[in-house]
């Protein structure tokens, strides 16, 4: 806008009062700054805008605003009962939010659709681990590629060339994906048999075999010991780098978290009370308090 004067009949440039100057320029910021959202929402890959979740009486989440890149890490943190699963479930359509909205590319969305989550291209694992344990892995990862099945009933128990050519397909893909995980060593291995921290892996073939543009990690690394938390982190990293998936991440681990994200979010008693690098995350005072608790003082006045 920048217009800090108006012509009045023939007398030339007038400045405008000061009021009015004010109230300008206060229409220009906010005008960049809505130029900037909108930037911000063009290159996002998921946006979550004023969402609010209670259950009853108890209020999960209040005005969350969370925008995820394309092609970034993007973890959201928070200590216990947070909300941070009650977001992976709204952006999951598991829970329909009480207001505000999901954006999903150009899709916008009161509550996500469940039923077709992977054809908008997201895939998630899960907190519990929810592997069909009397199956093989190879079994278990192929079973991610349910969505794509084209051939009718019949056809599969018939094997006929449509059902056959896409059974050779997905076992073919669920095959890279175990490699690429170090997995294929253990393909014919029943799920159920497997040390808990390659179950987790499995679930992440699982996901990532169904080739999302967004990838949900609800607490991939929880039980996991230190070297399996690592090797997962690389796997993750591994996956956006070489597939250019979208991740969102929920971890309780912070070390892990600082190491392996591009952004991240902070949740505290359903509230985002921060938004930024892990630089920036780690500087913050209200992170620190909402985590550690806020120093207090004895009756001496010393810090405890």
């Amino acid at each position: 806008m920048q217009a800090m004067n108006y012509a009045f009949g023939g007398l030339g440039s007038v400045p405008f009062p000061p009021d009015v100057q004010e109230h300008l320029a206060g229409l220009d910021a906010r005008t960049d700054d809505g130029g900037a959202r909108h930037a911000e929402a063009r290159d996002s890959a998921l946006s979550l805008s004023s969402i609010s979740l209670s259950f009853g009486g108890v209020v999960a989440l209040t005005d969350i605003d969370i925008s995820v890149r394309k092609g970034e890490i993007r973890a959201i943190i928070g200590p216990n009962g947070a909300g941070k699963s009650s977001l992976i479930n709204v952006i999951s359509g598991v829970y329909r939010p009480d207001r505000g909205h999901v954006r999903i590319g150009k899709n916008r969305y009161q509550q996500v659709p469940t039923q077709k989550l992977a054809r908008l291209g997201i895939a998630r694992t899960f907190q519990n681990l929810a592997l069909f344990k009397g199956l093989s892995v190879l079994d278990n990862v192929v079973a991610g590629r349910a969505y794509t099945v084209r051939s009718t009933f019949l056809g599969q128990i018939a094997g006929l060339g449509r059902a056959r050519r896409e059974e050779a397909d997905a076992r073919d893909r669920a095959g890279r994906i175990l490699d690429f995980l170090h997995l294929g060593h253990v393909s014919g291995r029943l799920a159920g048999t497997l040390p808990y921290g390659l179950q987790k892996r499995v679930e992440l073939a699982r996901a990532l075999v169904a080739e999302p543009d967004i990838l949900l990690l609800d607490e991939p690394m929880a039980g996991m010991t230190a070297t399996e938390k690592n090797e997962m982190a690389g796997f993750v990293r591994a996956a956006r780098d070489q597939y250019g998936t979208t991740v969102v991440l929920i971890e309780h681990d912070i070390g892990v978290v600082m190491g392996l994200s591009d952004r991240i979010a902070v949740l505290d008693y359903g509230r985002k009370i921060a938004d930024g690098t892990p630089e920036e995350i780690r500087a913050d005072q209200r992170v620190i308090d909402a985590y550690l608790g806020v120093a207090s003082e004895n009756e001496d006045g010393e810090g405890i």
